[in-house]
């Protein structure tokens, strides 16, 4: 068993307290002290004392069952938004926000993510911003994308 999953089975237990989920474990050695960082959310976002709970909690059971033989840092955060979305729980989450999705092909979409599924989602792309002689078709600007299909998506903030 790797360090990242003994981490993901000794955090489990935490997470289900606060109705959490766990996103990532980034691992990054360094010359001094190795940084853990712990990515968690929920579905109607975490708190900070959420975040210190699990920390707390988790950096005992790691002194107590010696995981780590070096000195390590740890920390435990909820995604920034430089994050990318990749469990289908964080698109659900996110329904009403804008994405800027980036294909495996290498194609850019960019709308207000409309529908979350398990295995898709749906963009409302914007309508063009010349106008056309022939009307734009509601149905043709709304945009259904397999999660298998998207290399990364990151939520588009306004400051309008």
């Amino acid at each position: 068993m790797t360090i990242k999953e003994h981490l993901e089975v000794l955090v489990a237990p935490f997470l289900e307290d606060g109705n959490c989920f766990l996103i990532d474990i980034i691992i990054k050695p360094s010359k001094v002290s190795q940084k853990v960082t712990i990515l968690v959310d929920s579905d109607q976002g975490i708190t900070i004392q959420q975040c210190t709970s699990i920390s707390r909690r988790l950096a005992k059971q790691l002194e107590e069952l010696e995981v780590f033989s070096e000195a390590y840092t740890l920390e435990v955060s909820s995604p920034g938004l430089d994050q990318p979305l990749v469990l289908p729980r964080q698109y659900q989450k996110n329904v009403g926000r804008n994405l800027k999705v980036t294909l495996k092909t290498g194609e850019i979409v960019q709308g207000s993510l409309m529908e979350a599924t398990d295995d898709q989602i749906s963009i409302q792309l914007p309508e063009p911003k010349k106008k056309s002689k022939i009307p734009v078709e509601e149905g043709s600007l709304l945009r259904a994308i397999s999660l298998s299909d998207i290399s990364k998506a990151l939520i588009e903030i306004s400051f309008k």
